[in-house]
């Protein structure tokens, strides 16, 4: 008998990034199935809370974005007593508050770019510091969604409604040269994943509608230099109180110096996503990736 009950998988949901969580949602569902866990989809609407009343033992949490990702369905489930994967309510918050995971890898000597805080257009005269190309992003949305690459100062206006549309907006330094990701998964970083893309940056269209945007994995660093961003991804992780597993986004500038940009509570987790990628490259199959994820939630009494 499996030891993990009847599992509610929470996907959909009501964020911006909800067709991206279905189809996560989806992966993962088959995923636990096909190793024998009863494990049920949950469209994480208005009436969850009702739903989780089923008599669920557990939850495998594949919601992105705001009302899944941000702490308020792990709350929920705090309250109903149900275990879950991932971080906790304090961390997922933390994280996706842009603003809030910079103020923390600030205190704990991890190198960030430079950013300001932007709640409206008169603003945005104080950001020239920042220097161009910057990057504009709401504070409190993925995906990349409502995010602009900034080469001049005649492209502020409309970056900055872009992304104000999602409410606060994050004004940050571009770093110009290769982006890695790093997965964290328990206690150990998973192998390093370098993107490329023909666009500015790796943006909506690049993670999900192109077909030549490119994954690396090996990444093409040195053994050194490969140990040292598992090392500050897993800082980065730490830093935020994160648990589970999770995804530390890094630039590296000409100069080779690292830069965490933020940490992804709730990976994307379809078989073209970037935990799943790394994991493989570990010898891990998809369907190992998401029994080890769950088994996590019969650790330390959750």
């Amino acid at each position: 008998m499996s030891p993990y009950g009847k599992v509610a998988v929470l996907y959909g949901g009501l964020s911006s990034e909800r067709e991206i969580s279905l189809k996560s949602g989806a992966a993962v569902l088959a995923a636990l199935r096909a190793r024998g866990v009863d494990a049920h989809g949950v469209d994480a609407g208005r009436d969850l809370p009702a739903r989780l009343a089923e008599g669920y033992d557990r939850a495998f949490i594949a919601l992105h974005g705001r009302l899944g990702e941000d702490g308020c369905v792990q709350g929920l489930l705090e309250v109903m007593g149900i275990p879950y994967t991932g971080s906790g309510v304090a961390a997922s918050a933390l994280a996706m508050d842009k603003v809030a995971t910079k103020a923390l890898f600030r205190a704990s000597s991890l190198s960030t770019p430079e950013y300001r805080l932007i709640d409206a257009e008169a603003e945005l005269a104080s950001i020239g510091p920042l220097g161009f190309p910057i990057i504009l992003k709401p504070v409190s949305e993925g995906s990349s969604i409502g995010v602009s690459r900034v080469a001049s100062a005649a492209g502020l206006t409309e970056a900055f409604h872009k992304a104000r549309a999602f409410g606060l907006v994050l004004a940050e330094t571009c770093i110009v040269g290769p982006e890695y990701t790093c997965a964290i998964l328990g206690d150990r970083a998973l192998p390093v994943i370098r993107l490329e893309t023909p666009h500015d940056f790796y943006d909506y269209e690049a993670k999900y509608l192109l077909n030549t945007t490119r994954y690396h994995c090996p990444a093409g660093l040195s053994e050194e230099r490969e140990r040292a961003m598992q090392e500050l991804a897993m800082r980065a992780f730490k830093a935020l109180g994160a648990r589970g597993w999770g995804r530390v986004d890094v630039m590296a500038d000409s100069a080779g110096r690292f830069y965490v940009l933020e940490l992804n509570t709730v990976p994307g987790m379809t078989d073209h996503s970037l935990v799943p990628m790394a994991a493989r490259a570990a010898g891990l199959s998809f369907e190992d990736l998401t029994l080890e994820i769950l088994s996590q939630t019969l650790e330390d009494g959750r």
